[in-house]
């Protein structure tokens, strides 16, 4: 079962992708259980009742998905939490060593977009960089959790992230902060889907991108120095995490800040997934600075 929102930015309508009688996966009409794939919806049992109404057969087929646009598949999240240096070997071509504890950061939740909505590199960036990432959706609140099967509890579902990173504003030099780095518009394509935890083994799940068809990261969320429990265990310490929040939980190596590859140009095409997360793109164009008649 995968959760999806489907329609123009702010206009999404919730649906879900389900095996039908036949075994053949079909969209189909969250309405008349919610009116988004957000919080509410997962802290209020939605998980558990989209699986009832589709056994009952409850729910409407949507036949009209080809040409629709895919949005995010959680409504813009209250809190955007990144662990930095997740990978041994993405801190390595980084020039660091790999954590003790969590490194934690924040992205502002209003970077997220659509999995294939076209991407801005800011006007001034000289070296905009991919990063694919299995993030987390938080189901229900958490803070100050006790234990890590706590914090397990806490796991809604799973979804492909996309922390794209401009490390000219992000690391040492003119800029040198990681809010600068990390918070830019459509910063953060998430989807195409929402998998619930229980339907997947997030500690096996191959990672990969590539740009124009050039394979760039292969990796596996059996190499994360810290899992996605431990994750939100550590959080739900510093913050209280609520429902609907994303955990994005770090990149492996092979990203263009390693110096073997180009950072991102204009016409540049990423594409990345996460086994059983489903598959971005995205196409980046030159984004100009605001005026009149500009395109923002």
């Amino acid at each position: 079962m995968k959760f999806l929102r489907l329609g123009n930015p702010g206009a999404e309508r919730p649906a879900v992708l389900a095996a039908g009688p036949d075994g053949v996966e079909r969209f189909y009409h969250l309405g008349p259980l919610t009116g988004d794939v957000d919080g509410d919806f997962l802290a209020g049992g939605g998980v558990e009742r989209a699986r009832a109404a589709l056994a009952a057969g409850a729910l409407e087929e949507i036949a009209d998905v080809v040409g629709q646009r895919i949005g995010a598949p959680i409504a813009q999240p209250g809190s955007l939490v990144c662990i930095g240096m997740n990978y041994a070997l993405h801190a390595a071509e980084s020039g660091a060593e790999p954590p003790e504890i969590p490194v934690v950061f924040l992205k502002p939740s209003n970077t997220v977009a659509g999995p294939y909505d076209p991407a801005p590199i800011p006007p001034l960036s000289i070296k905009y960089d991919w990063e694919v990432e299995l993030g987390i959706v938080i189901g229900r609140s958490a803070s100050y959790l006790e234990t890590t099967d706590d914090a397990q509890a806490c796991i809604a579902g799973y979804v492909t992230a996309n922390d794209l990173s401009e490390r000219e504003y992000q690391l040492p030099g003119a800029a040198g902060q990681w809010t600068k780095g990390k918070s830019l518009p459509a910063s953060t394509p998430l989807g195409p889907w929402l998998v619930p935890a229980d339907e997947v083994d997030a500690g096996r799940l191959r990672l990969r991108s590539w740009v124009n068809g050039e394979p760039r990261q292969d990796s596996s969320t059996a190499d994360l120095i810290f899992d996605p429990a431990t994750l939100v265990h550590h959080c739900s310490q510093y913050m209280l995490l609520e429902p609907g929040d994303v955990i994005l939980t770090g990149t492996p190596e092979g990203v263009a800040l390693s110096g073997r590859f180009a950072y991102l140009a204009e016409g540049d095409v990423v594409e990345l997934e996460v086994e059983g997360l489903g598959r971005q793109r995205q196409e980046f164009f030159r984004a100009a600075h605001a005026r009149e008649g500009a395109r923002a």
